[in-house]
């Protein structure tokens, strides 16, 4: 049985259980198992060697998430070469790249964890009472360790931006 942070993070001001463990700065990233385009099989090990900021959102579809993924977009091309900026939600692939087409998004590469939800379960950002993903950040080196974590309290919310692009950009 997954651990659940009852609490961990509001949405709406109402509490929500988070499932999974709390990622920690200096801990060894979790490996998952999600889908990109195409329903193909993603992993940490296919960003072997780049610093990873992952974003984690309830829904692409939504005005924060929207604004959000939009605004790491942008910052991509402000970052050295060897960042990849990473956007998991819940979203399936198709809805993905159909959302990232219409809103211009092309330096983020989208990533669904609907299918078995091995991420939101490792990182601690599954939602047990909607089954979303909350609003987090994690900053990973390029040896795979957490460098910066961000469970954004409120999911209305958003991120610190400059904190997390300033990790990627000490770990680059």
């Amino acid at each position: 049985m997954a651990e659940e942070r009852k609490g961990a993070v509001t949405m709406g001001g109402n509490p929500v259980t988070l499932i999974g463990p709390e990622i920690k700065p200096g801990q060894k990233a979790p490996d998952f198992s999600a889908v990109g385009k195409g329903l193909a099989p993603v992993s940490l090990d296919k960003f072997k060697g780049k610093v990873k900021v992952i974003t984690t959102v309830p829904s692409l579809d939504t005005p924060v998430c929207d604004a959000e993924t939009r605004r790491f977009n942008e910052e991509a091309a402000r970052l050295p070469g060897d960042v990849q900026i990473l956007s998991v939600s819940m979203d399936l692939p198709f809805a993905q790249a159909r959302w990232c087409g219409a809103a211009g998004v092309d330096k983020v590469t989208t990533i669904s964890d609907f299918k078995d939800r091995d991420f939101g379960q490792k990182y601690g950002t599954l939602m047990k009472e909607n089954g979303l993903l909350c609003r987090a950040v994690f900053v990973v080196d390029k040896n795979d360790q957490v460098v910066y974590s961000e469970y954004v309290k409120e999911i209305r919310e958003h991120p610190n931006y400059d904190a997390a692009l300033d990790a990627a950009r000490k770990a680059a």
